[in-house]
């Protein structure tokens, strides 16, 4: 029963995403400025983060009363995209939105694969539904290979 549901939620996915050899070309790619143009779109708005079902960032803090009689540690969802994510010791490693996409972007299609053995994009197209302006990872990915190609001839 289960395999008939996902041959037909499959039927059901409007965007394709030819992911043979994808990780390869994201690695040789992490100057492309495909994601600076990206990031000159992007409000970073965390948006395609907080509804995208694989993403699991977190902060974590130390909460304390006003007394000072009661300490907590806290985690919160946090979000990649937030530049105090990347905050260590004095300043952000990835300050600019164009390195936080760039972390996103490789994160769910590259690196997730060296870590877990699959793709982190699960292709549900939240991200898209949700990004105010219409950044599309579909059709960023195809940007990034097609750069790929201009860049090997």
């Amino acid at each position: 029963a289960a395999s008939s549901v996902m041959k037909r939620s499959l039927t059901l996915f409007k965007k394709k995403l030819d992911v043979n050899g994808l990780k390869e070309e994201i690695y040789g790619s992490l100057e492309s400025p495909v994601f600076t143009e990206v990031a000159n779109r992007c409000l970073a708005c965390a948006n395609c983060t907080l509804v995208c079902p694989t993403c699991f960032c977190t902060n974590v803090e130390e909460v304390t009363d006003l007394e000072g009689k009661v300490a907590e540690r806290w985690r919160r969802w946090d979000s990649c995209f937030n530049v105090d994510f990347s905050y260590i010791h004095g300043g952000s490693i990835r300050s600019s939105r164009m390195s936080r996409y760039r972390q996103w972007f490789t994160h769910k299609l590259a690196t997730w694969v060296d870590q877990f053995g699959v793709m982190g994009c699960v292709g549900c197209g939240r991200c898209i539904t949700w990004c105010p302006v219409g950044i599309d990872i579909t059709e960023e990915a195809a940007n990034i290979r097609r750069a790929q190609e201009v860049s090997a001839t």
